[in-house]
């Protein structure tokens, strides 16, 4: 699928940047080229130099931001499919400056949007979070919105073959920001703080992560919001997987924090169907069926969904880390264990 293809992603230089663009060097060789579009030079002139043994001269930056609309067109031209990771993700540091988030998560979403209809871009991938889902912190309103243009925006293609996906998952284990570089930093220290000793999260890998949205553009139609089956694990349990006679400070829940993560809301559950390794959530104008799923298509008619073994969730169906398969500790700690921070 990638043969003589360009493939670009926005905030190219993060954790799944470059875990995805290692894939692709080392499995998918018959590309063209990677664009890496940031806005830190420093960060993709470390890429640069960690990329330069296996980079084959496929590699290409871009400095610039999402909210650079202008920039933005110059560097998806001429590309293929576009993985959409920029953002800005902080939960508390969104409480104090919303405005910043919306005009990198909603507006960029936007910009981006125009600018690969205006470049009939073919498919376009966008990340999303947990917190988008029923959110009730300013980062996860602004996901929710920028996954909502996501999908409204094969509405108003036209004629053009760009076709738009989000793909939704949970914390990534070990990523810059996540709970787990903090743990194991505290590890060295007196005792871990825990915000409230009943959360619990979704769990994914980064490898699970680049395999989701490998497989969202190789089978996505385009309107979907690709949701991965992960398991969650407990708070208390990364703790005891890390050291288990440290002490634990309980602070409080910060800013805008769940206590359980949720991916699927009940509310979508009347769109939403299942597969061997994901879950689907559909747009409105899909007709949903017990064993029928497809588009309404008023210039070809009814055009099926493709995906093999798909079936219907039930109609109080939600996807919430606390009601959910959950890893052991014996499991996190194999996860732990030699754990590469990405910085």
């Amino acid at each position: 699928m990638f043969k003589k293809k360009n493939i670009l992603i926005t905030g190219g230089t993060g954790s799944f940047g470059k875990a995805f663009i290692r894939k692709l060097l080392t499995k998918y060789v018959n590309f063209n080229k990677i664009i890496i579009y940031s806005r830190d030079e420093f960060k993709q002139y470390e890429m640069q130099k960690d990329f330069f043994s296996i980079s084959r001269n496929k590699l290409r930056f871009f400095l610039g931001d999402v909210r650079d609309k202008d920039r933005l067109s110059t560097a998806v031209s001429g590309v293929d499919y576009v993985i959409h990771a920029a953002a800005l993700k902080h939960v508390p540091a969104a409480e104090y400056n919303p405005m910043e988030y919306i005009k990198t998560n909603i507006i960029g979403a936007q910009n981006l949007i125009e600018c690969c209809l205006k470049h009939n871009i073919s498919k376009v991938i966008a990340l999303s979070t947990d917190k988008a889902s029923s959110p009730i912190n300013l980062y996860g309103a602004t996901k929710l919105c920028s996954d909502k243009l996501f999908v409204s925006a094969n509405n108003i293609v036209g004629k053009n073959k760009t076709r738009f996906s989000v793909v939704r998952y949970g914390n990534v284990f070990g990523s810059r920001g996540s709970v787990v570089p903090l743990f194991l930093q505290q590890n060295k220290q007196n005792f871990f703080t825990v915000t409230d000793k009943s959360m619990t999260r979704f769990n994914i890998t980064m490898a699970e992560a680049v395999e989701t949205v490998l497989w969202t553009i190789k089978n996505a139609n385009g309107s979907e919001i690709v949701v991965p089956k992960i398991p969650s694990y407990r708070i208390l349990d990364l703790c005891e997987s890390i050291n288990s006679k440290k002490k634990i400070t309980i602070t409080g829940l910060r800013s805008g924090e769940k206590i359980h993560e949720q991916m699927i809301s009940s509310a979508d559950a009347s769109q939403t169907v299942e597969l061997d390794k994901y879950f689907i959530i559909l747009p409105n104008f899909v007709k949903v069926k017990k064993s029928n799923f497809y588009y309404e298509d008023i210039s070809k008619g009814k055009v099926y969904l493709s995906y093999k073994k798909i079936k219907k969730v039930s109609q109080d169906f939600s996807y919430s880390s606390d009601k959910n398969k959950f890893l052991e500790v014996n499991q996190i700690k194999k996860l732990t264990t030699n754990l590469k921070i990405d910085d």
